[in-house]
């Protein structure tokens, strides 16, 4: 019964387009559609429920995780549908199943709207390509989109390292490796320890989450060979900051400079609902450009928003730039907009006034940032 269940419930999930399942006692079943919680109309579950469930798709490995550490999380294939990732916890003693849909098909540049000066960068043969964001902001479906790319058109060596694997590549025009953490081996750092000696021309690392990690992730970009990462932060001045902070005071200025010569890029994304119907990806891009990489090297990350705003010919662009123009066209609503932007109240501000018919093409300018007191953090 749990395993039709369990069936049911996620072909729900793939018919509707909705991106996440939630699985908790007290609930209904409950999806999440274009941002927004739905609670599907079935039965409230109960604790039995979430166990079943929990039973019916989870490895023996991952149980006993849970029961020793009170979480897990593993990914597996739903037919031809796609992925799920699942991250099962216990909650007031209960079990709860949250389960993230990843579609089986690769999106291209086009269809995510990544700046053109990305293929570009994928040719490259070293450096540090950053996407940050938020949970939820679409950062894998990014990087497998430029995986994909690479894979399809250039022969290379790829390895991944992925906790856990979420989009499965096949060999294409390259030869593709996927590592997964807590499966083929125990660490990121351990399998950055590793992968030099397994002769790559590209890595992804899934996430720089610790010291050793960042560490080793910039190292290999010097070394040549071209790597693919994600943080959790918002915005490309925010992510270098959190970069150089992660490690001690006495290393910061050798981070800097390697991080100067090494970054190709750094996309910061967030996802919104489109109007009517979806969802769409706003970006802030930087290109590391010797004006930018001066500014990492001299420790003046505060003026990178204004040196991305005269980088227009390159491609970049602010995030709160590319939102306005979203919401200039229709394509996003204008409190999402204001939600989403780094600086929501200047955001409003021009939203009231393009509704009152001013002019304001020069409102959010570089100057509007350098009189922001908070960016100067050195």
């Amino acid at each position: 019964m749990a395993t039709l269940h369990i069936d049911r419930l996620l072909e729900t999930v793939v018919k509707q387009g909705a991106s996440d399942l939630h699985l908790t006692v007290g609930r209904p079943p409950v999806i999440r559609l274009q941002g927004q919680l739905r609670s599907l109309e079935t039965k409230v579950l109960g604790p039995d429920d979430t166990v079943a469930l929990m039973k019916a798709i989870t490895p023996e490995r991952n149980q006993q995780e849970l029961q020793e550490e009170g979480g897990t999380d593993f990914a597996f294939a739903f037919g031809d549908a796609g992925r799920f990732r699942v991250a099962i916890f216990k909650q007031k003693g209960n079990t709860a199943l949250v389960l993230r849909l990843i579609p089986s098909r690769l999106l291209t540049f086009d269809e995510i709207g990544l700046p053109d000066i990305c293929r570009a960068l994928c040719r490259r043969p070293r450096g540090l390509f950053l996407v940050t964001g938020p949970t939820g902001s679409g950062k894998t479906t990014t990087l497998a989109t430029m995986l994909d790319y690479i894979n399809t058109n250039f022969d290379r060596h790829i390895v991944t390292m992925e906790d856990p694997i979420e989009y499965y590549h096949s060999h294409k025009k390259s030869l593709v490796n996927q590592r997964e953490i807590g499966n083929d081996v125990p660490s990121f750092s351990e399998a950055l320890r590793r992968v030099l000696r397994q002769d790559p021309d590209v890595i992804l690392v899934g996430e720089f989450r610790d010291l050793e990690t960042i560490g080793a992730g910039i190292a290999a970009a010097e070394t040549g060979h071209l790597v693919f990462s994600t943080l959790h932060t918002t915005g490309c001045q925010g992510t270098i900051n959190r970069i150089i902070d992660a490690f001690p005071h006495e290393q910061q200025e050798q981070i800097r400079v390697q991080l100067s010569t090494n970054l190709l890029a750094s996309l910061s994304q967030a996802l919104l609902p489109r109007n009517p119907k979806g969802m769409v990806a706003a970006y802030e891009f930087m290109v590391n450009t010797p004006a930018i990489s001066n500014l990492i090297r001299e420790n003046k990350t505060f003026r990178i928003d204004s040196a991305i705003q005269t980088g227009k010919k390159f491609g970049m662009q602010l995030l709160d730039e590319h939102l306005w123009n979203l919401y200039e066209a229709g394509t996003v609503y204008a409190e999402d907009a204001v939600d989403r932007s780094k600086n929501p109240g200047a955001m409003q501000d021009k939203i009231d006034a393009h509704a009152r018919g001013m002019d304001v093409s020069g409102m959010g300018g570089p100057d509007d940032e350098k009189k922001e007191p908070t960016l100067r953090t050195s």
